[in-house]
């Protein structure tokens, strides 16, 4: 019987593979996924919330170095806003949505973008946000240019899961499991930041930003952005 297992074990994976190669074959998977809502961030997202509205004047820095031809293929949709809040502080709001993720057309996330454009990093760390309907897994960095300090904070929703590292295999995994099912990974990337010289108090604003924000979205729209259980259990 010992002697069957190790054969079997084996016989097993290779059906598996057979079925994971079938089922992100990309033909496939565009026939299979079913259709998908129209998602429009400049509808989803309020223009005024908690403290914070929409400020008319000075617009948010896109900082991405893709030419407009790859950010139409790699996003359905972005955002740019800037945020105001009674104090006078700002907070640049910027939304990159994909409906499909999948290899090439994966987002490029901040800690890439900023040094393309002339920014140093000079330091990232993992930290969650505390929110109401629970935390978020976001990535802090600290960029510089010339005189400019943008601390950055964000996190990455794909398929409906915020990644909790820049890791392939974490992706690979989440993709896979969606693909056995017949969807497409879509994507929200989710940057927040600010020209401050304190990363400690731009972080704290960060924070204070997102928690207003999640609260002012509607429990579906909540769960898509923040990746989040108690998100989740609340939009069904």
């Amino acid at each position: 019987m010992q002697s069957l297992r190790l054969p079997l074990l084996l016989a097993g994976l290779m059906v598996t593979a057979s079925l994971a190669g079938f089922a992100l074959d990309p033909t496939r998977l565009r026939a299979a996924a079913p259709a998908q809502p129209r998602y429009v961030l400049d509808a989803v997202v309020p223009k005024r919330f908690g403290s914070w509205q929409e400020a008319k004047q000075g617009g948010v820095l896109v900082v991405n170095p893709q030419a407009q031809e790859l950010l139409d293929k790699i996003y359905s949709q972005m955002l740019n806003r800037t945020y105001v809040d009674a104090s006078g502080y700002r907070v640049m709001l910027s939304l990159a949505y994909g409906d499909d993720q999948r290899g090439g057309l994966a987002a490029h996330m901040p800690e890439v973008c900023y040094p393309a454009q002339g920014f140093t990093v000079a330091a990232q760390h993992a930290q969650s946000i505390a929110t109401p309907f629970g935390p978020i897994a976001a990535q802090r960095l600290d960029t510089r240019r010339g005189t400019r300090l943008e601390p950055v904070t964000y996190w990455f929703n794909f398929g409906e899961v915020v990644l909790s590292s820049g890791s392939r295999l974490e992706r690979r995994l989440i993709e896979l499991r969606l693909a056995l099912t017949g969807r497409v990974p879509d994507g929200l990337l989710v940057r927040v930041s600010s020209i401050d010289g304190d990363p400690a108090a731009a972080f704290a604003a960060h924070d204070r930003f997102v928690a207003d924000l999640v609260a002012a979205l509607s429990a579906a729209d909540r769960a898509r952005f923040t990746g989040t259980a108690e998100a989740a259990e609340t939009s069904r």
